[in-house]
């Protein structure tokens, strides 16, 4: 039922011309007996009761109709001109989230799920919208297995080697833990989408909620496929919620 303040959506954005491996969206995971990779993110979705309605943007009809037949909505075929390489996601967002809106739907919240990202649970998913309280963004990170401060260097054009951020002599052990955006999960305010197209994501008050680096695989090639594929069954051997 819809609260005052609105609903609460999904949305999984999801086109259909990959490079790096054709057909990913609905490419069987984790492998020929399993389902389309985008249906575990829309599974996800639909598990969380926080959510109200799961919707799915393509331009692609072959995922609208995995994504129909695994319980997603699809309310039109994304325009060419936000489903190229260069398109960001944002306004892909607050495109379909606009077009709700003209049909008369109050969206509160939104919460954009990447359907590269398998291995989520659904308990992360609750740990951002639950951070997304006084925030206008709530996004899911992992521990970083680099530190800036000793690992990543520049070169100049001879060659030579610096580091980006030496830490000055501080042990690495001492030093703060730093984190990277996973991609998996992104919990808005509806009324920040507006802002964050205009300015960027990093104009807004945003919260990073940490996942463990086993969950947070996001699949752009094959290796990458592959390690999420050990990793997923890895978990279900383990026990683990899928």
């Amino acid at each position: 039922m819809e609260s005052p303040r609105g609903i609460t959506i999904a949305t999984i954005c999801a086109r259909g011309g990959s490079k790096g491996i054709p057909g990913k969206n609905i490419r069987p995971f984790p492998d020929a007996a399993g389902a389309p990779l985008i249906v575990h993110t829309i599974r996800h979705a639909l598990q969380c009761a926080r959510i109200d309605k799961t919707y799915v943007s393509t331009d692609d009809p072959a995922i609208a109709e995995v994504a129909r037949q695994a319980g997603a909505l699809v309310p039109f075929m994304r325009p060419a001109e936000l489903a190229t390489d260069g398109a960001g996601k944002v306004p892909v967002i607050e495109h379909l989230v606009a077009h709700l809106e003209s049909g008369g739907e109050h969206v509160a919240q939104v919460v954009d799920l990447q359907p590269t990202s398998p291995l989520r649970a659904p308990g992360d998913i609750e740990a951002c919208l639950d951070a997304l309280d006084g925030a206008d963004l709530a996004l899911s990170v992992c521990e970083s297995g680099v530190h800036p401060a000793f690992s990543l260097v520049e070169l100049a054009p001879d060659g030579t080697a610096k580091l980006c951020s030496p830490a000055g002599g501080v042990r690495r052990q001492d030093l703060k833990p730093v984190y990277a955006l996973n991609g998996s999960i992104y919990c808005w305010q509806r009324q920040a989408l507006p802002r964050a197209v205009k300015d960027g994501v990093w104009s807004l008050r945003v919260r990073g909620v940490p996942m463990p680096r086993e969950r947070s695989a996001d699949i752009d090639d094959m290796l990458d496929f592959e390690w999420a594929a050990w990793l997923y069954q890895r978990q279900l051997a383990g026990g683990g919620a899928r």
